[in-house]
């Protein structure tokens, strides 16, 4: 049956059925002008927030994602505060234009270093942005061995349970590398001399394949990817370029934040409850200078020891393609240490692997992550001397390995060695740079310790709930919470922490 179309010239239709109604007009919608829907720090102001989140990276975005989860059918209302603005919406290494080199400019040209880093921590850098440094993360996500989480004050099952949450939540899989020639062959070679526990590194990656119109458009996780899913799940208020600059708490309990737009107007966000995910550096900055008072809080600041190594593999023995290089042999008790080895292009193979020469020889990288003991000495502190532009005192850095520190240095140093020649690589890539060598402290954003969780108030600034203490309603969910971290990257460790403590704060 052929329909016409008429236009309203007053003629009868030729055509018995009659014309189509013409399709209404939708009603004008609000424009979104940004990729992520933002509130203004004005409307903002005017609520209360039963939950208030400061710090939209890896804690953060974790605690966000857990409570819209909660409360999707409530009508609590939740808001999130950023200090940065929004640069990418997406981890930097789900974006076509990078690899290696230029995501390692860009992220040096957005962060900036660290004030009060001095002598003791001169690589470290801070990154203010939506998503936090989880937007240039290398996305390895191992768990805490259970000998470390037994000092924890969180019972290593319960901790199990929520490493298995996250690992849902960010995609986390073994199987990036499946079927590469360059990751198994290595892994045999390791086995046959005795490092039995090497495998394919767990990647936080969504390798699932497009299908039934599936989009998956964040390859590797980011906080990002969790405040979409909380998006997604029901509304909330996010306002970026807002620095929180004091907690405002009165008689034990918390009542909200003083918040600092970049043009330095001053608003008062209210809340009941208040998440502080600011960062390792930020979080005790905001509560020294909100005047709270505990002997650990900034005390115990750790990161680990970090000794990197390039070598050389002849290729002769890989099938093409090669694929990428991933493989982790972990720490153990013997072994205070862990070594990731990749290959020059691991997170970038497929848009480029028809463009690299197949040559004689590749290059594989060492990362070893050595063991620090959390200590007391090690902290930050305020600077009263030195105040940023919002007149809030910058902190300072002071920390050192002990001898029990460098003692695991050597260890590494040594393990790297073995690993490479049982491996048949020779380290030493021939571009001037030493074979192996010691990051400079800071360079490795693996911080931890701050505002650590325990039970004992005199080495710990939080419960072993996360609820800071002293007042009510304030709770830690970011780095800083951590009271150990072994020899391995924690951001799976952060995130299934920061999942129970949403938990936590919806049971209450």
């Amino acid at each position: 049956m052929n329909i016409r179309f008429h236009p309203n010239s007053g003629t009868k239709p030729a055509d018995p059925v009659g014309m189509l109604p013409v399709c209404p007009i939708q009603p004008p919608t609000e424009p979104l002008y940004t990729w992520i829907p933002l509130t203004p720090l004005e409307q903002m102001e005017q609520n209360e927030y039963d939950v208030l989140i400061i710090g939209s990276g890896a804690g953060g975005g974790s605690v966000l994602w857990r409570l819209c989860q909660h409360w999707k059918n409530q009508r609590k209302r939740i808001g999130m505060i950023e200090r940065g603005r929004l640069v990418i919406p997406t981890h930097a290494r789900n974006l076509p234009t990078m690899n290696q080199d230029r995501l390692t400019a860009y992220f040096s040209g957005i962060s900036r270093p660290l004030p009060g880093a001095g002598p003791y921590y001169p690589g470290a850098r801070q990154l203010f942005a939506l998503g936090g440094r989880t937007l240039f993360w290398y996305a390895f996500a191992p768990r805490m061995h259970s000998w470390d989480l037994a000092k924890w004050p969180v019972p290593v099952q319960e901790m199990e349970s929520y490493y298995g949450v996250a690992e849902e939540v960010m995609n986390v899989t073994r199987s990036f590398a499946e079927g590469a020639s360059f990751t198994e062959i290595v892994l045999q070679r390791l086995w046959m001399r005795g490092y039995s526990k090497a495998a394919p590194l767990p990647v936080a990656a969504d390798i699932v394949p497009q299908f039934y119109g599936q989009l998956h458009t964040d390859m590797f996780t980011s906080s990002i990817s969790l405040l979409s899913r909380a998006l997604n799940l029901r509304p909330f208020d996010l306002a970026v370029n807002a620095r929180a600059v004091q907690i405002l708490h009165d008689n034990g309990r918390i009542s909200g934040v003083k918040v600092v737009s970049p043009d330095k107007i001053a608003y008062t966000i209210k809340a009941k409850t208040i998440v502080l995910a600011a960062s390792t550096f930020e979080s005790p900055r905001l509560l020294m200078y909100s005047g709270f008072q505990n002997r650990a809080l900034g005390r115990f600041f750790s990161n680990q020891s970090f000794v990197q190594a390039t070598g050389t593999i002849k290729t002769t023995d890989f099938p093409i393609p090669w694929g990428p290089l991933n493989i982790m042999i972990p720490q153990s008790p013997e072994r205070p240490y862990s070594v990731l080895m990749t290959g020059p292009e691991s997170f970038y193979w497929y848009p480029v692997a028809l463009e690299r020469p197949l040559t004689d020889e590749t290059t594989v990288n060492f990362y070893g992550y050595g063991k620090v003991e959390p200590r007391y000495e090690n902290r930050v502190v305020l600077n009263q001397n030195k105040l940023d532009e919002y007149g809030i005192p910058e902190i300072q850095v002071i920390f050192s390995l002990n001898q029990a520190d460098w003692n695991v240095v050597g260890q590494m140093t040594n393990g790297i060695r073995r690993i490479a020649a049982d491996a048949g690589i020779r380290l030493g890539a021939g571009d001037g740079r030493p074979p192996i060598c010691l990051t400079p402290f800071g360079d490795l954003h693996h911080d931890s310790g701050t505002c650590r969780i325990g039970d004992d108030p005199a080495t710990s600034v939080a419960d072993r709930y996360g609820r800071v203490r002293g007042v009510t309603g304030l709770y830690v969910a970011d780095n800083s919470a951590l009271p150990d971290t072994g020899a391995e990257n924690q951001t799976l460790t952060t995130i299934a922490l920061a999942i129970r403590t949403a938990d936590i704060i919806a049971k209450t």
